[in-house]
């Protein structure tokens, strides 16, 4: 088995047909060809808990398969897939229609219905091929396919199969159950039907996914209405509770729809805490639970949903570190990186395996924490989870400062681990400007911004509570922090800040994005803050779709590289979000719109990553071959990007709102109704120079003025 948290092999490509359907709900995603095949050997498959339960789905009418007309993907967790079968006679065309209407949710559903157009009787014989491999996702993704050391065995009960694997005290397994009149063989379901003129014939396959024994009851199952099933019900209400955009910019509102949509799909509703809503990494290899991942996207997702947030918040708290274990990189404090399923005995979050490998996670748990007590929702909830905030910066000054100078540097514990922990954690993401890699211990530049930020949360929670001495404490760090930043990590040679500090506290001194997560962060100093702007809004940095993560004028820059050169649209979304808090709101705007063209360019949908590729060199964003999609940080990067349009910064406990709407060229009306804020709704319509603003709640200041890039006690107290 491979080790989940350092996939560092080979990726094997997906199929090159076009169009390949991805179906996600929960942990539970499966991905076929347009035709709705499932085939042997490649990265399909249907997929539960991170384990491969079916590797081969094809259907053959007559022997052959289908040929895919028509794909109908109505919402994340469900497809129709409309398809030609040849009939045995020798006409030119077929009068038979084939519809694959598949249902993914703790298992699948698939009905199946051929129509005959024709005037004449046609005899079908419809065979459905079925197989097993319960390999691991990061195998799948590797190329790999079941586990040598695991143990397959299949037999026939009825008109269902059962599959079964065992590798020690792990058991998981599948039943494949087929409709009235199949005939079933090890591996096969068959039927021999006689379709009359005009007429059809429909049947219906069942996937039942099983776990130490226990088989668990598909969220769809055979004979059972469709929408009546949990997904179902839970979309429908996403979809009326979220914020409505509408707008005259048609790629913006496309864009952010299907935002909404990805993200309802990517939710995980944990069976022990069925109230608490967190968020899925992205389809198809990470649908699991992600530190950094997670709190990026849910703060970005605040304007529609502020439960995602608090969500997160709880789940992650669970799961707070304990005790130290070099293994999984467990230390008290500290946030989790990721969460793995392979041989988890239940569908319960707590049933997983978690790695705490991460720089980032803990300070961001600690940011989260801070703004979603701005946005004055769940008071006693956010305040129940101050002492994991408590120790989450316990965790900063003893574990992650590791040699006392005041940053946050990581070091993996063992081999095993990530050698890079923070965001661009792939072994080459971190590089200095000649191109040579970087060697941990590193001290990212946006790792310090996070703590700096989670500095200032500390500080307002202490001031609501009148802890002086705890608020001057925080305060006083966050102003030392600030200053040593910006004399370690700027480089008056280059002009701009370094990426990391490494082991010698050299500065890694490549041209990188991460410099504008400082600006995010509020931690650049004023005089830095135009040539950061102007750096990253260089040809070499903007492509016209994003920022680039590497610049393009450095050795190690390639664009279609994971970290070196690729445009990641939760990356640009934060950067823009930094350049208008400091007052760049032009560059910001550009920033927006490129990241929503490139949107509507790829059918609404924004994916985990893209080519860096200039949009002067191609029409087109162009993939990258194993991006996650949905993906979702990617898919809440045009919720951030609708914030930093909007420039909303809501400050509910001191009675104060933020808002200075600076729309951009193209777009001249924008109305967004039922923004969650303080417990109430509010809606918001800019239509040219004129703002109007309802639902605002009792005794909210609105502060027509953007925000300051400050984030001091002092001036938020005397702003407005």
């Amino acid at each position: 088995m491979s080790d989940p948290w350092n996939n560092l092999g080979p990726v094997q490509p997906s199929s090159p047909l076009a169009g390949n359907i991805t179906l996600v709900d929960e942990a539970t995603f499966c991905i076929s060809d347009p035709s709705g095949d499932i085939s042997s050997g490649g990265t399909s498959g249907l997929f539960q808990q991170d384990m491969r339960i079916i590797s081969r789905l094809e259907l053959r009418v007559n022997g052959i398969p289908i040929q895919p007309l028509a794909v109908l993907e109505e919402d994340p967790f469900s497809a129709v897939v409309i398809g030609r079968a040849r009939a045995t006679s020798d006409q030119a065309d077929s009068s038979l229609l084939v519809f694959r209407s598949r249902y993914v949710g703790r298992g699948l559903r698939e009905d199946l219905a051929i129509r005959n157009f024709g005037q004449e009787a046609v005899y079908c014989l419809v065979e459905v091929f079925v197989e097993g491999d319960f390999a691991d996702v990061f195998a799948v993704k590797a190329g790999r396919s079941s586990d040598p050391d695991g143990q397959v065995t299949s037999k026939v009960e009825g008109t269902s199969i059962s599959v079964s694997y065992q590798r020690g005290h792990v058991r998981r397994g599948v039943v494949i159950s087929f409709g009235e009149g199949a005939s079933v063989a090890p591996e096969l379901g068959s039927f021999e039907v006689v379709i009359p003129p005009q007429g059809e014939w429909s049947t219906c396959v069942q996937v039942s996914p099983s776990i130490q024994g226990r088989i668990i009851q598909p969220r769809y199952q055979c004979g059972q209405p469709v929408e009546r099933a949990a997904p179902s019900e839970r979309l429908t209400r996403w979809r009326r509770e979220i914020p409505q955009v509408e707008t005259d910019n048609d790629a913006f509102r496309l864009v952010l729809e299907r935002s909404g949509e990805d993200l309802g799909a990517l939710r995980i509703f944990d069976p022990d805490f069925p109230d608490r809503v967190v968020l899925a990494a992205g389809a198809p290899w990470f649908m699991t639970v992600f530190g950094r991942d997670s709190l990026i996207t849910a703060w970005m997702a605040l304007v529609v949903d502020p439960d995602l947030a608090l969500g997160v918040l709880q789940t992650l708290a669970r799961f707070q570190g304990e005790k130290e274990g070099p293994i999984s990189e467990e230390q008290p404090g500290r946030i989790l990186h990721e969460m793995r399923f392979g041989e988890a005995a239940t569908l319960s979050l707590g049933g997983g395996s978690i790695y705490y490998g991460t720089a980032d996670a803990t300070p961001l748990f600690v940011m989260l924490l801070g703004e979603l007590r701005r946005w004055g929702v769940a008071r006693e909830a956010v305040g129940q989870l101050l002492p994991h905030a408590d120790r989450a910066l316990e965790w900063v000054e003893r574990y992650g400062d590791r040699d006392g100078d005041g940053y946050v540097e990581y070091l993996r514990a063992t081999d095993r681990g990530l050698a890079n922990q923070g965001w661009k954690d792939s072994w080459d993401g971190i590089r200095y400007a000649d191109g040579k890699v970087a060697q941990a211990p590193i001290a990212l530049c946006e790792v310090q911004a996070y703590v700096y930020g989670a500095y200032h949360a500390r500080a307002h929670f202490a001031h609501e509570l009148g802890d002086s001495a705890t608020e001057r404490r925080y305060a006083e760090k966050a102003l030392e922090l600030k200053v040593a930043f910006n004399r370690d990590f700027w480089s008056d040679e280059h002009g701009w800040y370094a990426v990391g500090l490494d082991g010698d506290k050299k500065q890694i001194d490549s041209l990188t994005s991460n410099i504008g997560h400082c600006l995010w962060a509020g931690i650049v100093d004023d005089e830095h803050a135009p040539i950061v702007a102007k750096q990253l809004m260089s040809s070499e940095m903007f492509t016209g779709w994003g920022i680039r993560t590497l610049s393009s004028a450095m050795p190690g820059y390639n664009p279609i590289s994971y970290h070196c050169g690729s445009v990641w649209p939760h990356d640009t979304a934060i950067v823009a979000a930094g350049l208008a808090r400091y007052g760049f709101m032009e560059a910001a705007q550009q920033l927006v719109l490129g990241l929503i063209d490139a949107g509507a360019e790829l059918g609404g949908r924004l994916p985990e990553l893209f080519s860096g590729l200039a949009r002067s060199d191609c029409r087109i964003p162009v993939n990258y071959p194993t991006s996650c999609s949905p993906q979702a940080w990617a898919a809440a990067s045009p919720l951030l990007g609708l914030r930093t349009l909007l420039r909303l910064d809501p400050w509910v406990p001191y009675d104060k709102t933020w808002l200075a709407p600076a729309l951009p060229e193209g777009m001249s009306r924008l109305h967004v109704s039922g923004i969650p804020l303080a417990g109430g709704r509010v809606d918001v319509t800019v239509d040219g120079d004129e703002v109007t603003v309802e639902g605002l709640p009792p005794g909210i200041e609105l502060v027509r003025t953007p925000r300051r890039p400050g984030t001091s006690l002092a001036q938020l107290l005397n702003s407005g």
